[in-house]
Parts: C-alpha cells; structure tokens; sequence
C-alpha cells in the first residue's frame, strides 16, 4: 500500500516504452534516486482521453514500439527500487485482462496502487473490490467540476492518495498555478485523505505554491515525458530533485 511522507511528495508519471530505446526499469530508478515519492508508470493505452498532446505522443511511439500489457508488467517488475509504484492506465484495458487478473499482476510486479482516469467512482465495485482482495490502492481524481456528492463517494471509496485535478482539460506542463487549484484543495480540506495535485507542475516554483495552499504533495508527468525523449535519463532524475525541494521549501513556508 502507498503511504506518502511526512514532508511534501513528489509523485511523478512517464510512459513506459517510451523512448522506445530506454529502459522503463532504469527510469524509476532515475526516479528515486531524485527524490520522488511515489512514481506512476504509465500503461498505453490508444485512447488516452485524460491525456494532453506530450503524453498521447508518448503513447503512440510506445505502442508502435511493441509495448503490451505483458511487456509493461515485466519491466516494471525488473525495476530495483523501494519507491512505491502505480500504474495509470485506461479501463478497457483492465477489462480486457480481466479485472481481478489484472490487479494480480499489479501486485505480483510490484505495483502498490491504480489509477483509471476514465473510471466513473459510481462503476468502479469490481475493481475496488479487487484491490481490497489483493492490497493494491485504488486513486481517484477529482476535478474542479465533480459535485461534492461525487467527492463524498470518492473519499468514501479512494485509498494511497486522492489525485486533485489543478484544472480543466487534459494534462501538460503550464507556466502558472490555475486559481481553480486553490479553490478545489479548499473544498477538499475536512478529509483526511491525503491530497496530491497535479495538471501543469513543471517548475520547483509551481511545487512550492500548490504546498503553501494546502496540498500533501505535487504530481507532475508531462515535463518528464517530454525531457525524458530531449535529453534522456539524466533529465529524470535531476528534475525530480528539482520538484521534490521545491515541495519541500513549500511545506517549510
């Protein structure tokens, strides 16, 4: 199960295959050598619908790579780390592999929690039940537009940490922190639940401000994803250290 630090997480995403000629194991270790708590490894899916250009160009190249969901759970599984992992993926997929088959390999990889951008909370009893069977932590996302009767149930329902969409649209690196972000981690405060924003974290910048106004932890994907493929793993690892002080400098504020 994912438990978050004390301090401010970092929680980072890429998309496993891609670049097709890195290995996805030596990116989560590149990961946690920089400093992020929890890194979500990304399994492609064709039709990424959460998903802004950066990362859906990462997806086609991984699928045209050969990247299936065998694949995926070998290389994750290959990976030396302590640093829990998630996967992130779409729902068709689980439903493809079964439901219960699939959070099974989850676990036997190594993968401590799910999240499924296009999994309403009101459908989601088969594969909550799944994760309960086989300890795996299933994240939602809520977005600046879920009603608070959907946030109940997603409170009700969610475990690891509750993923705050920072604003309206698909993912990608922004230049600014949305107004909407502060207005959603207000409406979120009497949960416990911890709370990790992301939809534009780029700059150590935006890490620190999204702290100060009350969240747990910052999840930044694109800006990976997109100097991964410019200038490999080194990138990696020095952004999220990068991203990781700028959260903790937050927190101290």
């Amino acid at each position: 199960m994912i438990e978050l630090p004390e301090e401010p997480a970092l929680i980072t995403y890429f998309t496993a295959g891609h670049p097709r000629d890195v290995d996805v194991a030596d990116v989560i270790e590149a990961f946690e050598r920089g400093g992020a708590d929890v890194v979500e490894v990304g399994l492609p899916f064709s039709e990424p619908i959460a998903d802004g250009p950066t990362i859906q160009n990462a997806i086609t190249e991984a699928l045209d790579g050969g990247m299936t969901p065998d694949r995926y759970f070998e290389a994750v599984a290959s990976a030396d780390v302590d640093v829990p992992l998630v996967c992130m993926t779409y729902y068709n997929l689980i439903l493809q592999r079964g439901v219960d088959d699939f959070v099974a390999d989850c676990k036997e990889a190594g993968i401590e929690g799910v999240i499924v951008p296009d999994l309403p909370v009101e459908e989601s009893d088969e594969l909550h039940e799944a994760c309960r069977r086989h300890d795996v932590d299933l994240v939602f996302i809520v977005a600046p537009t879920t009603t608070d009767e959907r946030v109940e149930r997603i409170v009700d329902r969610v475990s690891g940490f509750l993923y705050v969409q920072a604003r309206l649209g698909t993912t990608g690196a922004r230049e600014d922190v949305s107004g909407e972000t502060y207005e959603a981690l207000d409406g979120l405060r009497g949960y416990e639940v911890p709370k990790a924003v992301g939809f534009g974290v780029s700059e150590p910048e935006h890490a620190s401000e999204i702290v100060e106004g009350g969240a747990d932890g910052v999840v930044a994907g694109s800006v990976f994803v997109d100097g991964l493929e410019r200038d490999g793993v080194e990138f990696v690892e020095e952004k999220a250290r990068e991203l990781k002080q700028g959260a903790v400098e937050g927190g101290d504020s």
